[in-house]
């Protein structure tokens, strides 16, 4: 059942836009948590992406996954031409405070693209920090921005940061099923390695999902139980 709500929740098709290529990737844990992704379209050359992860396991957290999906569809919808991803995460946060329970909170992390000038503008509410891979650089670097996750207080107010990306840069969007993954030896998994494998990774025609699960697969071992859901999101200019 838990299954069944979450992936009813998640978007049936990728955004298109030229340009740019978006690319999802959602494996669940055998009990399934509350991770999420989605796309807004808040006007022509503007589009929201969102991933985030409801605490909690089974149907519970299904619900408040599917909840908060539906709450920042409308916040999207609401928002006029101009509004940013702190004040979506701000109006969502008050919503979310009377409808979920009290035990329970969803990070989130709110970024909106503008394809035509590659103009990236991000708020995070507590969630696990991007990666972003300049094609001109060699080091990966987290998006930073700060906030409280959603559903804990009330007034809360969201960072907000922005970058413009150019052909070649790539932003990997992730949930920590895939960064507090651990050993057998119970060595997590962590953002540095990530950061390591983006920074080291050549270009090809693998998709990048495709090649950190299977680093992830030799860095837990053979037998691995997955402990959490893990949900990838990519983000790749290449032309504007």
């Amino acid at each position: 059942m838990a299954r069944s709500i979450q992936q009813a929740s998640l978007p049936e098709e990728v955004p298109t836009l030229e340009g740019w290529k978006i690319s999802p990737y959602y494996q669940p844990a055998r009990e399934v948590g509350g991770d999420f992704y989605d796309f807004h379209f808040l006007s022509e050359d503007r589009l929201g992406l969102v991933v985030g992860d409801a605490t909690g396991k089974g149907v519970p957290a299904a619900l408040v996954m599917s909840t908060t999906c539906g709450m920042l569809q409308l916040a999207a919808q609401a928002s006029d031409s101009s509004s940013s991803p702190g004040e979506v995460l701000k109006r969502v946060n008050e919503a979310l405070l009377v409808r979920i329970p009290s035990n329970m909170f969803v990070t989130c992390f709110y970024a909106i693209l503008e394809p035509k000038s590659g103009h990236l503008s991000y708020a995070n509410a507590g969630h696990t920090l991007p990666c972003c891979k300049r094609h001109n650089e060699d080091q990966a670097d987290e998006l930073v921005a700060r906030g409280m996750p959603l559903g804990l207080m009330t007034g809360m107010t969201y960072e907000e940061k922005e970058t413009t990306l150019v052909p070649g840069d790539v932003v990997f969007f992730c949930t920590d099923g895939l960064v507090e993954a651990h050993n057998p030896q119970g060595e997590m998994f962590g953002i540095p390695r990530l950061r390591g494998i983006l920074s080291e990774r050549s270009e090809g025609r693998r998709e990048l999902s495709a090649a950190l699960m299977e680093e992830l697969e030799r860095f837990t071992g053979e037998g691995w139980e997955q402990e959490d859901d893990v949900t990838l999101l990519t983000l790749k200019c290449s032309a504007i």
